[in-house]
């Protein structure tokens, strides 16, 4: 099955990234393809590369960045969003791109499922 993933929370304030990044882990590990994970509303916070979380807590950036570079997943910044939040290009963590919103209704349109996480 290919799944569009729709992340709206941030790593910090809401469960929802840290369930969105096992789901496409687990997606993953079981053969499924993913389509595109596409960061919008406070989501796009998963992508800024300047957060530092303390060190006995998870770092979400990096392991979207690291599960992004393994199996070449398109991790798609809201454009919109991200200006709002003053997140521009020089700060993405890698692996990220910044695009509009037209990428995530091709995610809708192309995956078999699309699965939100966040309000």
């Amino acid at each position: 099955m290919k799944f569009g993933i729709l992340v709206n929370e941030g790593p910090f304030t809401h469960q929802a990234s840290d369930t969105a990044y096992q789901f496409t882990k687990a997606a993953l590990e079981k053969g499924h393809e993913i389509h595109r994970v596409f960061f919008y509303h406070d989501g796009v916070n998963n992508a800024n590369k300047l957060s530092e979380p303390q060190s006995d807590d998870r770092n979400l950036v990096r392991l979207w960045s690291d599960l992004g570079k393994e199996h070449d997943l398109d991790l798609v910044v809201c454009v919109a969003a991200a200006l709002r939040r003053g997140i521009k290009d020089e700060i993405l963590a890698e692996g990220f791109h910044i695009s509009g919103l037209g990428q995530l209704i091709e995610s809708g349109i192309q995956a078999d499922r699309l699965v939100v996480f966040g309000d």
